[in-house]
């Protein structure tokens, strides 16, 4: 009986078929756009579409880059244990697109990069690229090895699907279509595999919703056992979940996600007018909303039905992020074909965050540290560079998976790893964009002072993980599980260290330092990058620079609202002189990459 505990169904031969399906249709967009595509071999087709995409496909890619497998398995965990305060991230999110849109892309539109971090050394220094790109590689190379592995362990114990096996397979896929078909091909694939996690949150909550009778009867269930208790106006900073934590932490660690992550950058930098490239954030922030919209309802459809016998206490399944796995089998297993539909959704969003971080990681690699070395490669040569590179990353990402194995709660884990070290870049970045007295060694001096500040606090977080006063895990049952021979208890489920098991002995910063919500993360380390890089460099002559290119600081007219007529001002670097563009111009950096016949022809006709 549903909701009794006990073990559950298997996979069917439909399951499979379906399964194996939606990878094969991943690695037929691969092939598709390379035979589609087969004529345009250029670097700039490959990293960034011939910067030729329109808002939409790009704003779901956008929404599926960061919707991994760790969103469809981990959210609605989240809602089940925790309640529906993680839906407030929609407001993050909305903060998120207009700072992103009005801020950032105007300033790398206008710039024509191909990686996030040229910034870096056209604001700053050589170096400080360097070191930027860097941090980005180890933060991506971490989380992709996370993306991989958490969702393969979690359906591998509910399904018996193989683990290395379902590995292997999803790197070889993506790396079947990154190196074929380059950003157009992950962006179309990642278009249906939005579409295919949004179909398996709908069948879950479908179904529970018969089970229970009804919709009503779920939103009523997570009232009574306080899931929808969201709104905490507690300004504790060490209180895992609160309004204030979500909306003024979630917002940074958002905005330091998609405005300088490269895997982002990289879409919205490959639209072909400024005004598609600002829409793709504001459609993106509609996907993000109805996702996690059906994550956060799928996690209290799984307390309604699991109200009365908790599967992870009950000892039905060895970790918490086995709990959606577990509840589609339960639930699903009478369809044929549709649990492999949700295993489906678990991994195209998978692939979708592979594929992303396996071509922002070759852009970044080629142009911050391949061609200023080797200038004089042939377009043949840089291609071909590209594809072996994707190679290479997708194997080790692969191989991150084994490192990801050390991680708990795959949600959390996830972010903090975002906010450790996404919160110094930022802070950089903003030092950078809207302060003209930041030299070189006050931007770096602030970054290393952030980067060691967050690190600090989020692997102590880590280690001594914050004590159940913090956290506030909501109330579970067994009294209800076939197998508990009459028990009737409730209790608090555990919060178990991501790293270790939780210590014996707690120094005195573990309950107050290392406690610090790891949603603050990110604000930790943007403001001390910014607070320490602006004295340092008062203190070492950032008052007495030369003036510097105007185009590399935020201007007024970049945050007029994406339907305004908008012009930016002349740039003072002969080269960019002529980059004015209107919202509806063509992307600069593709009309000026290739000076050929065609568009000496265009030149003429304007």
């Amino acid at each position: 009986m549903v909701g009794t505990g006990g073990p559950v169904a298997t996979f069917s031969v439909w399951d499979y078929v379906v399964f194996a399906g939606t990878i094969l249709v991943s690695a037929g967009v691969g092939l598709f756009q390379a035979i589609r595509g087969r004529k345009e071999t250029s670097s700039a087709e490959f990293l960034l579409g011939g910067r030729q995409m329109t808002a939409v496909p790009v704003a779901m890619s956008l929404t599926a880059s960061f919707m991994s497998g760790i969103t469809v398995i981990g959210t609605p965990t989240e809602a089940y244990r925790f309640g529906a305060a993680f839906w407030l991230f929609g407001f993050s999110y909305a903060i998120m697109s207009a700072i992103t849109a009005e801020v950032f892309v105007p300033l790398f539109y206008r710039l024509g990069i191909t990686s996030a971090y040229e910034y870096l050394e056209m604001r700053f220094s050589k170096p400080i690229r360097i070191i930027g790109t860097s941090m980005y590689i180890v933060q991506t190379a971490l989380y992709t090895g996370l993306v991989i592995y958490a969702p393969a362990l979690a359906l591998n114990q509910i399904t018996g699907l193989d683990l290395w096996g379902v590995l292997v397979a999803t790197g070889a896929v993506c790396i079947l279509y990154c190196t074929l078909g380059g950003l157009k091909a992950v962006i179309w694939t990642d278009v249906m595999q939005m579409v295919t996690m949004l179909a398996g949150f709908v069948a879950v909550i479908a179904r529970g919703a018969v089970v229970q009778g009804g919709l009503t009867k779920i939103w009523e269930d997570a009232g009574e056992g306080g899931r929808l208790e969201a709104f905490d106006f507690d300004p504790d900073p060490l209180k895992r979940h609160t309004f204030w934590t979500i909306i003024v932490g979630g917002s940074i660690m958002w905005v330091s996600i998609y405005s300088i992550n490269q895997s982002q950058v990289q879409r919205y930098i490959s639209c072909k007018t400024l005004r598609h490239a600002k829409m793709s954030l504001y459609v993106n922030m509609v996907g993000l909303w109805v996702t996690v919209s059906l994550a956060v309802f799928s996690g209290l459809t799984m307390y309604s039905i699991y109200k009365n016998c908790d599967p992870f206490t009950n000892g039905d399944i060895s970790s918490q992020d086995q709990l959606l796995p577990y509840l589609v089998m339960d639930i699903l297993a009478d369809y044929p074909g549709i649990p492999g539909l949700f295993v489906a959704a678990a991994y195209s969003g998978t692939l979708s965050t592979v594929s992303s971080s396996i071509n922002a990681l070759v852009a970044v690699t080629v142009e911050d540290f391949i061609l200023p070395v080797c200038k004089n490669l042939t377009e043949k040569q840089v291609t071909w560079m590209n594809m072996g590179l994707s190679v290479f990353f997708g194997a080790l990402c692969i191989g991150m998976a084994g490192v990801a194995s050390l991680m708990g709660s795959i949600l959390q884990a996830a972010l903090s790893i975002f906010g450790m070290i996404s919160g110094p870049l930022l802070g950089l970045y903003l030092l950078g964009m809207l302060f003209r007295t930041t030299n070189s060694i006050g931007g770096l001096s602030g970054m290393i002072i952030g980067l060691v500040l967050t690190l600090w606090v989020g692997i102590g977080g880590q280690i001594y993980p914050a004590t159940s006063e913090k956290t506030n895990p909501l109330q579970v049952s067994t009294a209800g599980c076939n197998n508990t021979m009459g028990q009737n208890y409730t209790t608090t489920a555990p919060w178990t260290s991501p790293l270790t098991s939780q210590p014996d002995v707690r120094p005195p910063l573990a309950d107050s330092w290392y406690s610090l919500s790891y949603v603050y993360l990110s604000l930790l380390g943007t403001l001390t990058t910014m607070v320490s890089g602006l004295l340092v460099s008062m203190v070492t002559g950032g008052c007495k620079q030369e003036k510097m290119n105007p185009d590399l600081f935020v201007k007024r007219s970049d945050l007029f609202c994406f339907g305004c007529s908008n012009k930016s001002e002349a740039s003072e670097v002969p080269e960019k002189a002529t980059t004015e563009f209107h919202m509806e111009a063509d992307n600069p950096t593709f009309t000026d990459f290739d000076m050929t016949s065609k568009d000496a022809e265009k030149a003429t006709k304007l």
